[in-house]
């Protein structure tokens, strides 16, 4: 059975989840730690007992963003449209990943590194996407020879791209350019590119 957090333990964690939340917001994923356990009022040793890593830090940051990202690719499996309900969840997952400077880079190391904290949730996330793109590839819209793996890595650059520029419009652009180069050719005659 699950141990019960005393109250003010419960305070600390939701303190520190706060004020880590602004600090990522203006700092990036790279923001200091020390500086987030002083601006929440506790010790670093309190941090690091609610938090003992970055990414367990990013992992109770981030998992609800990823559940609900999975979610959303099991919703969107009964879409009519298998293209256009894998093009809306690569949107959100660009535009959720775009949430702290420095984002992208910390999914894409968590995926590749089982051990991470990030790594389950993640991992979640991406099987559903899996089976989005599964689906738009069996009706023929996707090339077959795209994994979800590198469509992952395309709109972290995509959310990197746009973390560099101003808005999302870059975004909608380049996944819109992205759809265009990964959408099945259908012309008589052509070979698998």
């Amino acid at each position: 059975m699950a141990e019960v957090m005393r109250a003010d333990a419960r305070r600390n964690y939701e303190q520190l989840l706060a004020v880590a939340r602004e600090a990522f917001a203006e700092h990036g994923t790279d923001a200091s730690l020390r500086d987030v356990a002083r601006r929440a009022g506790v010790g670093i040793g309190t941090l690091y007992r609610h938090f003992p890593t970055r990414e367990a830090l990013l992992e109770a940051l981030m998992s609800s963003g990823f559940d609900a990202l999975r979610s959303r690719a099991e919703e969107l499996l009964a879409a009519s449209s298998p293209r256009d309900a894998l093009l809306v969840w690569l949107r959100e997952l660009a535009v959720g990943s775009t949430t702290y400077q420095g984002l992208p880079a910390s999914v894409m190391a968590a995926l590749r590194e089982e051990g991470s904290e990030l790594h389950a949730s993640c991992h979640a996330m991406r099987a559903s996407g899996g089976r989005l793109l599964a689906r738009a590839q069996e009706s023929g819209a996707v090339r077959a020879d795209l994994v979800i793996g590198e469509l992952l890595a395309l709109v972290a650059g995509i959310a990197w791209a746009s973390e560099q520029s101003t808005g999302h419009d870059l975004i909608e652009r380049l996944l819109s350019l992205s759809a265009a180069g990964f959408a099945a050719d259908r012309s008589p005659g052509s070979a698998p590119a």
